[in-house]
């Protein structure tokens, strides 16, 4: 019987492993080394009497014994890449603000919203006390004057958990006025959110903050670290990205870029969903895991379910062009997999056997894409909504290989010029490399046209197998007068 799996993805119902953790659901430890799920076998990991007694604030206490700049420099040299989705150095961006300018703020990005990541919700619900340790070491060394946590609307109890963790904050002296006795002061505002994917983008998550329909800015001028909320110089940073920095304040950037890779140091945190024999969150250990160790390895999600073959994953989110077979030794390393002809994103893999419908596939994508324009941007408002009904006609069993063409015209329109995707030697492709050019300010137009690029390229077959062939156009003849011959 075809069942809904914890996971996500509809399939034959088996026995599939339970996570050990009931409290942090789909988190799977093991013996790599951890920075941000280090309190996720407590089941109280949430107070802050267990964040103490693990060692919680001592990163703070650390940042405060140096100079902001100390500080700064620190996290500079840590290499902390963004998990947010564009992997950006996070000390490189702090330094973007314009001296002298104040007030500043610091915007915590928790409004997950990309299909298939369910990170940060986790690291919010089990160790909120940590994302505020991050928002804190961030706001001293980048001088930023307070903090506002955006939460997604759907997670009522990364809210309830992150706001109790406040009130405890607060009324320990780590959040307000003269933190731990020093002259640092920052206040720490929580928001919810209502829902909307586009917020995920920087800029659109401003507009929410302020009282404004989420939509995106143009950049420039509206760069947040120099024109951001409230027309201030803001810093808007990932959960995933704020939690790494109490273990940086603490251990020190060395200890930190003594994991993974130099360009790409650290852990990161990995959500496998679809199907495979172990779904679910994992800390990896960033730059030298593939995929392949990602999807086969004991300690992760152990293989393709039911003994069926890979037939494509998503290695970043939704919108990440796909990968298949051929791709899986690609490590976790943005360049590499950019080279590829995808991206890492936000931290999730969704993964496909041979059993799947590809076209079917990519309709449930663009299904989730093509509501959430905004509106702003005209290729993104209208192309969204064209590309859902023609693969759903296709899908449905009325296409026609017109469909075909107009869906590669529509995509256009949103992305102009070569499209990223993977090689394949079986239709004999070469990779073309991530990104994408675009014709809208932020990337949800794109993001509803990659799924079913990816789909249509490596898969073609797939989709003229659903299709008719049109009739020829015949021409009616013309006469242009009497006695005339008539033409074409």
């Amino acid at each position: 019987m075809s069942t809904l799996n914890p996971n996500g993805a509809t399939g034959e119902s088996t026995d599939r492993v339970v996570s050990p953790y009931p409290w942090a659901p789909g988190y799977y430890p093991s013996d790599r080394p951890t920075v941000v799920t280090t309190r996720f076998e407590y089941e109280d990991a949430h107070t802050l009497e267990r964040y103490e007694a693990t060692g919680g604030y001592e990163g703070l206490r650390a940042a405060l014994a140096k100079t902001p700049a100390e500080m700064a420099e620190e996290v500079k040299n840590s290499t902390l890449l963004g998990r947010g989705g564009a992997g950006f150095p996070a000390g490189t961006k702090w330094g973007f603000t314009p001296q002298g300018v104040w007030p500043r703020y610091l915007v915590v990005n928790g409004d997950e919203s990309e299909p298939g990541t369910y990170k940060d919700r986790l690291l919010m619900e089990c160790d909120p006390h940590q994302l505020i340790e991050g928002s804190l070491i961030a706001a001293y060394a980048a001088g930023l004057s307070q903090c506002f946590l955006y939460v997604r609307g759907e997670m009522p109890l990364a809210h309830e958990r992150l706001a109790t963790a406040l009130n405890e904050a607060y009324a320990a002296g780590y959040v307000g006025t003269n933190i731990l006795g020093t002259d640092f002061s920052v206040d720490i505002v929580l928001h919810f959110g209502a829902g909307a994917y586009v917020v995920g983008e920087e800029t659109a998550l401003i507009e929410s903050l302020e009282g404004e329909r989420g939509m995106p800015r143009l950049k420039p001028p509206y760069f947040p670290a120099a024109v951001g909320l409230y027309g201030q110089p803001t810093i808007v940073n990932n959960v995933e990205t704020l939690a790494n920095l109490p273990f940086i304040a603490k251990e020190g950037s060395a200890a930190y870029t003594a994991i993974g890779t130099p360009t790409s140091p650290g852990t990161r945190m990995i959500a496998v969903s679809g199907h495979v024999e172990r779904p679910g969150v994992y800390e990896i250990v960033n730059g030298v895991t593939t995929f392949r160790d990602l999807l086969y390895g004991d300690d992760f999600a152990q293989g393709i379910r039911d003994g069926n073959d890979l037939k494509a994953f998503v290695p970043g989110g939704g919108s990440a062009p796909w990968f298949t077979a051929e791709q899986l030794d690609v490590p976790f390393e943005g360049p590499q997999a950019g080279a590829a002809g995808s991206m890492l994103g936000s931290g999730a893999v969704m993964v496909m056997d041979s059993t799947t419908d590809i076209p079917a596939a990519a309709l449930t994508l663009v299904r989730v894409y093509a509501p959430e324009s905004c509106g702003k941007c005209v290729p993104c408002r209208e192309g969204g909504t064209w590309l859902y009904r023609l693969v759903q006609r296709i899908v449905d069993g009325h296409g026609t290989d017109a469909d075909l063409d107009t869906i590669l015209q529509v995509g256009e329109s949103i992305c102009p010029g070569d499209m990223p995707h993977a090689a394949s030697e079986r239709l004999g492709l070469d990779a073309v490399p991530f990104p994408y050019k675009m014709t809208t300010i932020c990337f949800v137009g794109p993001s509803a046209y990659v799924p079913i690029h990816s789909a249509l390229t490596l898969f073609p077959e797939e989709f003229e197998a659903l299709v008719t062939k049109r009739a020829e156009r015949r021409h009616i003849p013309v006469s242009p007068g009497v006695g005339d011959s008539a033409t074409t």
